[in-house]
């Protein structure tokens, strides 16, 4: 019997708090996970330092250390803010990142919603991120975080438009938005007429890829694209007046978006759950325990390159950031969407 008719015969209440849990877990762990092996440890070893060595073996439980503190201090509201909108931001942020989850599958029965528009509503969801930072710049009653809100609100709607042309050219090739589609149409590619390891769309769509990858850096704000929350310039931008709990739900949406957007990465352009080697003849109950290790290892892979190019390169000024955008990255998911299209009537 099948996860998926095991849970079948579950109440639909039943079923509705094991996705959730689960969906929590998934965030929560992954977000913990991305902070403890990118953020502690391996901006330490690029800067040649230790990181956080005494909270629990090798530093493990620094993490839950800072968490506490973040708990224990004062939820500020500046004076003049408008409380409701201040207040509700950070959460409107991580209700984004909730709901991208939903749309990644895990294994072949291993999914929260099989939609047959899974990318595009992950797509759709993607921009709601956008609502909750200019909440949190408006409602803060500060200039320098309506200065951040308003750049993020500049910035991510710029960066959506190459975001979503990239994904259209996995679209055309996997001829479906359904995202386990497009896995198994990877797993069951061939190139030239060979199999072996399927058809990985990082091969044929690397250009896509390529794209997606910046997109997703501007989309997060991280360095080289981090002019809405420019320390240096705007004291954090958005999140100025932000302390205590709500500040760590900021923190904790960064990471976890940043995780979330690298899985849907993995699944339009590295197979998802689906690893990509000759000879493995599992059935589908071997891959609903096995996809989820696969995929976490494939985001633990792509947001190594995040937080690399986060740590490595200098901030872009705000005109540079927008040329890229208009002028290099649209152009660029435009042509390849043509020559995608062309080469699927070909061949």
């Amino acid at each position: 019997m099948t996860d998926v008719a095991i849970l079948g015969e579950l109440a639909y209440w039943q079923q509705t708090g094991i996705r959730v849990g689960a969906g929590l877990a998934a965030v929560l762990l992954v977000a913990g996970t991305l902070v403890y092996l990118h953020l502690f440890k391996l901006v330490s070893f690029m800067q040649s330092r230790l990181g956080p060595m005494e909270a629990g073996p090798f530093g493990s439980l620094q993490l839950l250390a800072e968490v506490g503190k973040f708990l224990q201090k004062e939820d500020i509201f500046p004076r003049k803010a408008d409380r409701f909108v201040f207040a509700a931001a950070p959460f409107v942020v991580l209700m984004s990142t909730f709901l991208l989850v939903v749309v990644v599958p895990g294994g072949p029965d291993a999914w929260f919603i099989n939609s047959e528009l899974g990318i595009y509503l992950a797509m759709a969801v993607s921009s709601v991120s956008v609502i909750g930072i200019l909440m949190a710049g408006w409602g803060s009653a500060s200039k320098y975080s309506l200065l951040g809100g308003l750049r993020a609100t500049g910035q991510l709607i710029a960066y959506e438009l190459p975001l979503i042309l990239a994904v259209m050219g996995v679209v055309i090739q996997a001829e479906t938005m359904n995202m386990q589609g497009i896995v198994q149409a990877q797993a069951d590619g061939e190139i030239f007429g060979w199999g072996g390891i399927g058809n990985p769309y990082i091969l044929t769509q690397f250009v896509a890829f390529v794209i997606f990858m910046i997109a997703m850096q501007a989309e997060l704000t991280q360095t080289p694209f981090d002019m809405p929350i420019a320390e240096s310039e705007l004291v954090t931008g958005y999140m100025t007046e932000y302390s205590g709990m709500r500040f760590l739900l900021f923190f904790i949406g960064e990471f976890a978006t940043a995780g979330v957007f690298s899985a849907i990465a993995s699944v339009l352009f590295l197979g998802g759950w689906w690893a990509p080697i000759p000879g493995l003849g599992f059935d589908d109950n071997v891959w609903n325990l096995l996809g989820p290790l696969v995929l976490v290892t494939k985001v633990v892979v792509l947001t190594f390159i995040i937080f690399w190019a986060r740590f490595s390169l200098p901030r872009f000024r705000e005109d540079q950031l927008q040329q890229l955008a208009w002028k290099v990255l649209i152009p660029l998911a435009l042509a390849n969407i043509v020559v995608t299209a062309l080469l699927k009537i070909v061949f």
